[in-house]
C-alpha cells in the first residue's frame, strides 16, 4: 500500500481530526484515510454494473419481449486473448 505523509498541518486541524476520529472511534489515520476516499468519490454516483443490476429487477418483461433479447444477442463466442 502507499503511504502519505501531510507536513505543516494546524493545530486546529490535528486537534479536529483527533476529535472527529475519537467520534467515530477509530484512529486518526483511518478517519484520514476516510476522509480521503470520500473526498474522492464520485457524489452520488451509481457504478454500472449496480445501475444494470437494478434495471434488470425493475424491468417486468413478458415472455415475448424476453425472447426479442434472445434473437438479437450475439451468441459467438468470445476470443481467448494472446498476450504474445
Amino acid at each position: 500500500m502507499a503511504m502519505l505523509t501531510v507536513r505543516n498541518l494546524s493545530e486546529e486541524v490535528h486537534r479536529a481530526l483527533r476529535v472527529r476520529a475519537a467520534q467515530h472511534g477509530q484512529s486518526m489515520e483511518a478517519e484520514v484515510r476516510a476522509i480521503l476516499e470520500a473526498a474522492i468519490s464520485p457524489q452520488g454516483g451509481l457504478k454500472l454494473g449496480s445501475l444494470l443490476a437494478d434495471m434488470g429487477r425493475q424491468a417486468k418483461l413478458s415472455d415475448e419481449e424476453f425472447a426479442v433479447f434472445e434473437q438479437v444477442r450475439d451468441k459467438t463466442p468470445s476470443r481467448t486473448v494472446s498476450f504474445e
